[in-house]
């Protein structure tokens, strides 16, 4: 994945609403939702919530399908793994980020 690719989904879920947005997305599964049940459930106005939507779909983390007089949208989970794991892989110089030791609690 390259790195424009990264900035741009970035980009996408830094903002509160389209985050919400796409958490409810991924939540939803592979079934998605219709922007009329996402507008209900997040107290979206239909053309904000379709603005957002928008730049999800530009940014290649949602896809819309249309099914019959509906749109659905579903999250693109492979594309979110996909930057997750170029995160992972270039940071700390490809090592661990975090020793074993720092990740156990001693409660």
């Amino acid at each position: 994945m390259e790195s424009i690719t990264v900035v741009k989904a970035l980009a996408a879920l830094a903002q509160t609403s389209r985050l919400e947005i796409f958490r409810s997305l991924v939540v939803a599964g592979p079934a998605g939702l219709t922007p009329g049940s996402m507008a209900e459930s997040l107290g979206v106005a239909p053309n904000t919530l379709s603005f957002h939507l928008k730049e999800l779909v530009h940014a290649d983390l949602v896809t819309q399908e249309r099914i019959g007089r509906n749109l659905i949208y579903r999250a693109q989970f492979d594309r979110m793994n996909a930057v997750l794991a170029y995160l992972t892989t270039n940071c700390c110089q490809g090592e661990a980020c975090l020793t074993e030791a720092a990740t156990q609690c001693n409660c």
